[in-house]
């Protein structure tokens, strides 16, 4: 495919999955930047469903980066637990958290570069802190995304997150990446599974290198 017909394609695929699922939200329910950074780290093969629902009772005894910052581990990793990882979890959030006190006056830092710096913060949860609290473009890819855009010819099966990310930035207008992440994340989880795609009933389809065999395979049987 030509840089031209690239564009297109992308333009094409944002605006059928814009009119299918709606103006996207955030899927982690949050109140500022500081529980956001939170439910990322503990949404990391967990569901968003499941941190929503353990997130009162988190925030509620620890609601600022000062109070995790002085958590006793034991005790933070134990309330965790249900989410999974939580060893790993608990540890890097009480460090984030005494980063952030120490270096940024307990606040969430606003560029990728100080982000990434903190301990269980990569660029796909940076790129979502930046986008929904700081309404800075970015374009999250977690599994679902990648995934879809390998099935759709975007990208090749060995190609990173970060190559998946720099060829949405340099081919969708920057006002787009939030939203396309999630709207991709919607369909990843209805329709374009990991499992079994279910490509007969998949709205962009005839965009799609995947969804097109399937068509001409379909076809040559009929």
């Amino acid at each position: 495919m030509n840089g031209k017909s690239e564009k297109d394609k992308l333009s094409s695929t944002y605006r059928i999955l814009l009119g299918a699922y709606g103006e996207p939200q955030c899927f982690l329910k949050h109140q500022d930047g500081f529980q956001l950074l939170v439910m990322a780290v503990l949404s990391a093969q967990c569901t968003d469903a499941k941190v929503n629902a353990a997130a009162p009772a988190i925030f509620a005894k620890y609601p600022d980066a000062a109070s995790l910052a002085a958590a006793k581990f034991a005790e933070f990793s134990r309330m965790i637990r249900p989410l999974g990882l939580y060893r790993a979890k608990a540890k890097n959030l009480i460090a984030t958290s005494r980063i952030l006190v120490g270096d940024f006056g307990g606040e969430v830092p606003d560029s990728m570069e100080d982000l990434v710096r903190l301990p269980g913060i990569g660029r796909k949860t940076a790129n979502v802190i930046l986008g929904h609290v700081f309404g800075k473009p970015g374009f999250p890819v977690d599994t679902h995304v990648g995934r879809i855009m390998r099935r759709m010819g975007f990208a090749r099966e060995k190609d990173s997150p970060e190559k998946i990310e720099s060829f949405v930035n340099a081919n969708l207008p920057e006002e787009h990446w939030s939203d396309f992440s999630l709207l991709l994340i919607s369909h990843g989880r209805a329709v374009c599974k990991a499992g079994r795609p279910r490509c007969e009933s998949c709205i962009i389809r005839g965009l799609c290198r995947t969804g097109s065999a399937q068509i001409s395979s379909e076809a040559t049987r009929h």
